[in-house]
């Protein structure tokens, strides 16, 4: 899910640099404006070292293979911490296992990190859900919400990037094809870190609640 260098035209990828920075800013502003910046940073350390070696657990899915994303817990746990970590892991992605490409950080930015502030939002529902259930339940819900559209977002933000912006000089037909394989494959993947980010969570909740205070 990785968008390579040389895939996309250099006015998408400028503009990925362009709105992952914009991105990048607003989240350190409000890193700051928390006032108790120093004391996320071993959890989001641990959660970019996740997010990296993530790359490297690939799932058969015939006739793909996927690997795990992790943006959406990254996201649920860290919030505004997510994009910056985020980032970090793409860029160490890049250079040692050849997942995406340096020119093409900032769009590898808009691709995952984005979608991982939409699930820290998403997961913030799990307050107006405490009205209606219990509260493990609500906390449970909006983390698989959370966790499952963080990918499904990363997964549409790619297709869309992908089949929109292919170079002349391929088989679009074909490519489209292939892009739409891809996608489909992700489908389990999107439950199983739905499902992989409620257990996280609802085990935070029960040994160390305050980590979920972003």
């Amino acid at each position: 899910m990785h968008i390579p260098d040389g895939l996309l035209p250099p006015q998408i990828v400028a503009g990925g640099y362009a709105v992952t920075g914009l991105a990048t800013w607003y989240c350190l502003r409000q890193i700051n404006r928390q006032g108790h910046a120093q004391e996320n940073i071993p959890k989001a350390s641990l959660l970019t070292a996740a997010f990296f070696v993530a790359s490297s657990i690939y799932i058969p899915l015939p006739p793909v293979s996927v690997h795990l994303i992790l943006n959406g817990l990254l996201g649920v746990v860290l919030g505004y911490f997510a994009l910056p970590a985020i980032l970090i892991g793409l860029f160490f992605q890049a250079l040692m296992v050849g997942h995406g490409g340096l020119t093409t950080l900032g769009i590898n930015g808009v691709l995952m990190g984005l979608p991982a502030l939409a699930a820290y939002y998403i997961f913030q529902l799990r307050h107006g859900l405490e009205k209606f259930l219990p509260e493990r339940w609500a906390t449970g819900i909006a983390a698989f919400l959370g966790g499952s559209s963080g990918l499904a977002l990363t997964v549409l933000i790619f297709i869309t990037l992908t089949v929109t912006s292919l170079p002349t000089g391929l088989d679009a037909t074909a490519e489209r094809r292939a892009i739409m394989v891809l996608a489909l494959g992700h489908i389990p993947l999107i439950v199983l870190e739905g499902i992989f980010t409620a257990l996280v969570v609802l085990f935070l909740q029960r040994t160390k609640p305050e980590l979920l205070e972003s």
